[in-house]
């Protein structure tokens, strides 16, 4: 299944939606998002990951990714994911630098 990715603002907020998989086949495209949100100048990056039914370990790598793009004052919280993929993210112990939230 492909990976639907939409950028947006909302405030002091860069919101990232996506929608799919998220695999090594569909990581290029997050990747170019986050790149495009990192240049915005916000306090937070929110992904949105509601939409997400399946995370393998490119969709980890991405969001070590995110950390590293985004400037270090800057709040990088996922939003919305399904058990399976915020369990992946926890017991990827990248909860400790990422928000992990269920709204």
């Amino acid at each position: 299944m492909p990976l639907s990715v939409s950028l947006s603002i909302e405030g002091d907020t860069t919101v990232i939606e996506l929608s799919g998989e998220l695999d090594a086949e569909t990581a290029p495209d997050f990747h170019q998002t986050i790149e495009k949100a990192a240049g915005h100048g916000t306090t937070t990056v929110e992904i949105r990951m509601a939409g997400v039914g399946y995370m393998a370990s490119a969709g980890l790598r991405s969001l070590v990714f995110a950390q590293q793009k985004v400037a270090d004052n800057v709040t990088i919280k996922v939003v919305g994911a399904i058990e399976p993929v915020s369990r992946t993210i926890r017991t990827a112990g990248l909860d400790r630098s990422i928000v992990i939230s269920d709204e």
